[in-house]
């Protein structure tokens, strides 16, 4: 059972576990001095963006417990260190105007990062006992790259959205920057839909077994 706090699990509260907890809290506060900065500037319009960026990096808190999963501690970490990058730092920090390769760093590794998830979700229906699927190597690299292709395309889709919405520069030279994020993208999803190809055909227990065992410990419910 998860607590109502920044879903740390109450049980096995681990050194790692409280290390990555006060990352959480560290992160939170960078944003929240950001946010009381933008207010004593009286530019309330980085304040209200601040403000709606915080919560965004809390999304994947809600949405474990909204779905009632708890994601383990690193995989929730990473969703929030990646929206923390490329929200805050990205654009309220100004990083894709400073470093040429921060956008390109941040699609390239979502793509490989989506994958990942991918993978621990076929991985995790595949030991599932109520599951009768008995998925392919070919189909798992084919899930996995869509998966994180298609997750590329609903980030564009956001970043349009906030630029429509509220003014921001998110695309910024448009659909140059677009198509760069979704190439790039692709090399990442590609990268570990074959990396994960060949994880499943040769050796199912490697890699990411250690955080795929510790997502079905975490859900009992799901091995019913």
């Amino acid at each position: 059972m998860m607590d109502g706090g920044l879903g740390m699990n109450q049980q096995n509260f681990e050194p790692a576990n409280a290390l990555m907890l006060g990352i959480k809290i560290a992160l939170q506060l960078t944003m929240l001095l950001g946010l009381f900065w933008a207010l004593a500037q009286a530019r309330f319009g980085l304040a209200g963006m601040v403000a709606l960026i915080m919560l965004a990096t809390l999304s994947p808190i809600w949405l474990s417990h909204w779905l009632e999963i708890h994601l383990p501690p690193e995989a929730e970490l990473t969703a929030i260190l990646f929206l923390y990058s490329s929200l805050f730092l990205g654009e309220i920090g100004d990083f894709y105007e400073r470093f040429a390769w921060w956008d390109l760093l941040l699609h390239t590794s979502s793509g490989f990062l989506m994958g990942l998830f991918a993978y621990i979700l076929v991985f995790v229906l595949n030991r599932t006992p109520r599951s009768s699927l008995n998925l392919t190597p070919p189909f798992v690299a084919l899930f996995t790259f869509s998966f994180a292709v298609a997750s590329a395309g609903i980030w564009e889709i956001f970043e349009y959205g906030m630029d429509q919405i509220f003014g921001l520069n998110m695309q910024k030279s448009g659909l140059h920057d677009t198509m760069e994020d979704m190439i790039v993208n692709l090399i990442g999803a590609t990268l570990f839909g074959f990396i994960g190809y060949l994880q499943f055909r040769i050796d199912k227990d490697s890699i990411i077994a250690p955080l795929v065992d510790k997502f079905m410990e975490e859900n009992p419910d799901l091995l019913k």
